[in-house]
């Protein structure tokens, strides 16, 4: 006896398919609705920080984990595993641990100063941009330094202290970056343009430090004269842009190409053997 069977099996399984397909899509779009209000959380946080002061403690209460937590783990975990974001672990421990390191992510505060610095941004006198090596704040020559001198102008220190303001924020180490155009110069002063670009990055750290009250231990200078321009030197507006100082607050990667704050073993010299 032959037994019947049924054409329209096949909507059956194609019926399932659908149910699993529709349940696929609503998971991904309750996941993006969860992302923009958390994200949307992350700005608000950011804003009420650093107008009030208390960055660090409200960010990591958006993203999970506690300011004071002694346990190791990653901040956007929410219990004893949270990390504190304040606490040092030595000179380059937790750093993969999200904000758990020495530094903290710099994507709000990147948002943050494009909106407070917006008048001298679109002057010209300022630019800002998040790179591998941390949150770049761009100080240019002209708004800040007269032509072939190191003395920081008084005009714009109001902009200046919006800087350091959201630096003492943040415990992300800073590093002070001093760069020029090609032009030779030798004046009374300077020799070249390698004097004059670590001048201007010396004077920024003094500024830093002794008027805003910036831990000289989070700060370090460098001076690459014509060696990394950010735009071509063969127009003046090139040249413009490329005499500045650069502010970076040092991201992970940042972090990890300086020298530990620790000594470690030396390696050169040899120490010499005893002769028997």
């Amino acid at each position: 006896m032959k037994s019947h069977q049924n054409p329209d099996r096949w909507m059956v399984s194609w019926a399932d398919f659908l149910t699993l397909l529709f349940a696929f899509f609503v998971v991904l779009y309750a996941s993006s609705q969860a992302d923009r209000a958390r994200a949307e959380r992350v700005s608000e946080s950011v804003r009420r920080a650093l107008e009030q002061g208390g960055f660090t403690a409200l960010l990591a209460s958006v993203l999970g984990g506690t300011v004071n937590d002694l346990g190791q783990g990653n901040a956007q975990r929410k219990g004893p595993g949270g990390a504190g974001i304040v606490r040092h672990q030595g000179p380059k421990e937790g750093l993969d641990e999200g904000l758990g390191g020495a530094v903290v992510e710099l994507r709000p505060v990147l948002s943050y100063l494009v909106q407070q610095l917006k008048d001298e941004i679109e002057a010209g006198k300022m630019h800002v941009s998040l790179q591998p090596r941390g949150l770049v704040v761009s100080f240019q020559e002209g708004a800040f330094f007269k032509s072939g001198d190191a003395t920081v102008s008084e005009e714009n220190m109001q902009a200046i202290a919006k800087v350091a303001q959201v630096i003492k924020t943040l415990p992300n180490p800073v590093r002070l970056e001093g760069h020029t155009d090609p032009i030779p110069i030798h004046n009374d002063r300077f020799k070249s343009n390698w004097e004059l670009s670590a001048a201007r990055a010396i004077a920024m750290l003094e500024l830093f430090r002794d008027r805003f009250g910036l831990p000289e231990d989070r700060l370090s200078i460098a001076a690459y004269a014509a060696n990394a321009p950010v735009a071509p030197n063969d127009t003046e507006e090139g040249r413009a842009r490329n005499r500045r100082v650069d502010i970076v607050l040092l991201s992970k990667i940042g972090v990890r190409a300086e020298p530990d704050a620790e000594p470690g073993e030396e390696a050169w010299p040899p120490k010499p053997t005893a002769r028997r």
